[in-house]
């Protein structure tokens, strides 16, 4: 296990943001994964997009830090959504059932192109 872990805010757009993940996340890294994650939801970018492309492991403080995550994107009225994921962490995620509640796909433009419009709000 490290505590090495990069995190990297990519894309902004209204209410979407696209955060980079490198690394391990583990008992170490997944704090801060959740710390910055919400974060970023505060900063008024409730749909987010994690890019885990970089990702070499992830345990199960990692799960519960992505259950955090979506759980608040949700009580924002916002998203969690997975781009890129290792096929190792992906069978886990199916394994655990995470992989039915939060929608992946195979790369952040795929995910951004699958998000639904959301109609302007009244003026």
């Amino acid at each position: 296990m490290t505590d090495d872990l990069i995190l990297t805010i990519t894309h902004t757009d209204g209410h979407l943001a696209i955060l980079s993940v490198d690394g391990e996340i583990d008992i170490q890294t997944a704090p801060a994964l959740r710390e910055e994650a919400l974060s970023v939801i505060a900063q008024g970018h409730p749909h987010l997009i994690l890019d885990l492309t970089g990702v070499t492991f992830c345990d199960s403080s990692g799960f519960n830090a992505l259950i955090g995550i979506m759980r608040c994107a949700m009580a924002t009225n916002g998203s969690l959504t997975l781009a890129a994921i290792p096929d190792r962490l992906l069978r886990m995620l199916d394994l655990t059932g995470l992989g039915s509640i939060m929608p992946s796909y195979p790369d952040t433009d795929a995910a951004m192109n699958a998000r639904p419009t959301t109609a302007p709000e009244p003026a």
